[in-house]
């Protein structure tokens, strides 16, 4: 799995320049950024989550998600334990924004092309559990670290969102065997398909955006994504060895946890009048050294579970 993990990232990291490029030459601008974001995350995720949903009732399968979504839930709870002890108020303003970077994954962007490249639909199926606790731990936890406070309305909004909500149709058109008539299933399959390039396209557009000189110079940057690469991710392999997952249960929730700092931290940053300058430049660093951290993650679990 080592090889094919880092063969996909890799043909992801070339997207992620040609993108790089296309912002530099201008033939993307910040808006054609945004909105390609919201297309992905509001159309092409939601149709990825639900036709792989679309598959025969399997008890198996069932068992597995319910262990996906326990796991999940133990990830995120390990995330705000381990980033609050590493990051302190005192560290400085913007102690909150590193708080969410070392504890969000790009699990949407990232995670759901990567985990269908390694692991397939099975892969995929099970990656929706993270993305439901990754969208109620956000919209509470995340908010209040960005807000200082958390409000019904940011939590409602949560629970609107498009990710979260077609996550709850897909398990329920699962579970009643409901099948999307042919034709628009097809359909939703060839949007599906441009999750991959899509994702990469936006996160080497965000990357173009930063100020790369900073960047290399910035250690505050390495430390924080070492926190969000490594540490979460291997604190975690132990504990899935005391849970007795199915392999291909622990290997989706890992790989979704190794993916570098979310992307909607710096939308939350932005949108919350916080530093999403410093937002963006985590983000593109954490993207960038992905490519070679996912891989070795994923070799040192492959070993032990």
């Amino acid at each position: 799995m080592f090889l094919l993990i880092f063969e996909q990232l890799v043909k992801m990291f070339f997207i992620m320049l040609l993108a790089i490029m296309c912002y530099k030459l201008k033939l993307v601008s910040q808006e054609g950024n945004s909105s390609l974001s919201n297309l992905l995350l509001m159309v092409v995720n939601p149709c990825v989550i639900l036709t792989v949903y679309q598959t025969e009732y399997n008890p198996e399968l069932v068992h597995g998600l319910l262990l996906a979504f326990a796991a999940a839930a133990v990830t995120h709870v390990i995330g705000v334990i381990v980033s609050t002890i590493l990051v302190r108020p005192s560290s400085g303003p913007d102690y909150g924004i590193e708080r969410y970077s070392i504890m969000y994954s790009n699990c949407g962007f990232i995670g759901i092309p990567l985990i269908r490249s390694v692991l397939g639909d099975t892969g995929v199926f099970y990656v929706t559990a993270y993305m439901i606790m990754f969208n109620l731990f956000s919209w509470t936890h995340g908010i209040f670290l960005m807000e200082k406070k958390c409000t019904l309305k940011n939590l409602r909004e949560g629970f609107l969102s498009p990710m979260f909500i077609s996550s709850i149709v897909a398990v329920i058109l699962f579970f009643v065997q409901f099948r999307i008539p042919a034709v628009l299933l097809d359909t939703m399959n060839y949007v599906a398909d441009m999750n991959t390039p899509l994702a990469m396209m936006i996160a080497g557009f965000s990357v173009a955006q930063s100020d790369i000189g900073m960047l290399i110079r910035n250690a505050r940057i390495y430390l924080i994504s070492a926190a969000k690469l490594f540490i979460i991710p291997l604190l975690m392999i132990p504990v899935f060895l005391v849970m007795r997952l199915p392999y291909e249960v622990s290997m989706t929730i890992l790989i979704a946890a190794s993916c570098p700092v979310a992307a909607t931290g710096t939308m939350l940053a932005i949108r919350y009048k916080q530093n999403y300058t410093y937002s963006s430049e985590i983000f593109a660093m954490s993207t960038v050294l992905s490519v070679a951290a996912i891989p070795l993650v994923v070799m040192l679990a492959e070993r032990i579970l």
